[in-house]
């Protein structure tokens, strides 16, 4: 016999106030499939499980926009896997909002958002499947199998999430040693997008720093070449128009002064080039 629990709340769908097409989604507990009470001795229809999403989300086949909200310490990852694979196929755009912890398989279904925004002080935490159990040694051993493919299963959420910034073999790493990462280390993994106080793309800011490094350095080239310019031109500006005045001297002489003169002039002419280039705005 199966009972159903009263809905706490937890798992809330809700149409947006301001928007009908916008599907609103709480994830404010354990995700959990349906369990046997021993003291009840019945099956109790859980009402955070992957068919309890479907059979909900199935009340609203118009939802253009679908907007999670998640504080979840994870629980069960065959109901977490089916619930992300439920988000991911389905044609809304989904934008996830991590209100404060997405750990375990809470974090694999906020992988399943066009846009993962954080809050701030919000902290995501991936590991390797786990379980409880007992047998002998080659249940044990099979059990232990088991579990690498689940864990290899979940990771492939990240690795799509991700979009290269970490390899596969990085983000087992982070697994295997259970990782809790804040915001901003999330939006610099690629695992979020965005912290909700203001974008920290990583990407974009690294492009503003070297676009920055790139204008401070043009201003110091252009800060040196009009140095250079300035003291070149009046020197060598100088020298052609002593050249000028030492023009009537022997024949000789004046080919060479000529000579000069217009070595002067074509470096004149260069100078005020790179000038009218580089210092003209």
């Amino acid at each position: 016999m199966k009972v159903m629990k009263k809905n706490n709340g937890m798992f809330e769908f809700k149409q947006s106030a301001k928007n009908p097409n916008t599907l609103e989604l709480y994830i404010y507990s354990d995700v959990q499939g349906d369990y046997f009470d021993y003291e009840t001795w019945q099956t109790v229809t859980s009402e955070t499980s992957a068919e309890y999403f479907r059979a909900q989300l199935a009340e609203f086949p118009n939802a253009e926009e679908i907007e999670v909200y998640i504080n979840s310490l994870g629980g069960s990852c065959f109901e977490g896997n089916a619930i992300y694979s439920q988000l991911k196929r389905h044609s809304a755009h989904k934008t996830i909002y991590i209100d404060g912890y997405a750990c375990s398989i809470a974090s694999v279904i906020a992988m399943a958002g066009d846009r993962v925004i954080m809050s701030p002080n919000a902290v995501m935490m991936i590991h390797d499947a786990w379980s409880a159990l007992s047998g002998n040694a080659a249940q044990l051993r099979a059990a232990a199998d088991r579990l690498d493919k689940v864990s290899e299963a979940s990771r492939q959420a990240y690795v799509e999430k991700c979009g290269g910034k970490l390899t596969e073999q990085q983000i087992a790493e982070y697994m295997d040693r259970e990782t809790y990462f804040t915001a901003k280390e999330c939006v610099e993994l690629g695992l979020a997008d965005e912290i909700s106080s203001g974008k920290a793309d990583s990407s974009d800011l690294k492009d503003i720093k070297q676009e920055m490094s790139a204008m401070a350095a043009a201003n110091a080239d252009k800060m040196l070449c009009a140095r250079i310019a300035e003291v070149i031109t009046t020197a060598e500006r100088g020298k052609a128009v002593n050249n000028d005045d030492s023009s009537d001297t022997n024949g000789a002489e004046n080919e060479g002064t000529e000579s000069e003169s217009d070595t002067a002039a074509d470096f004149n002419a260069k100078v005020d080039e790179v000038i009218n280039k580089y210092f003209k705005m």
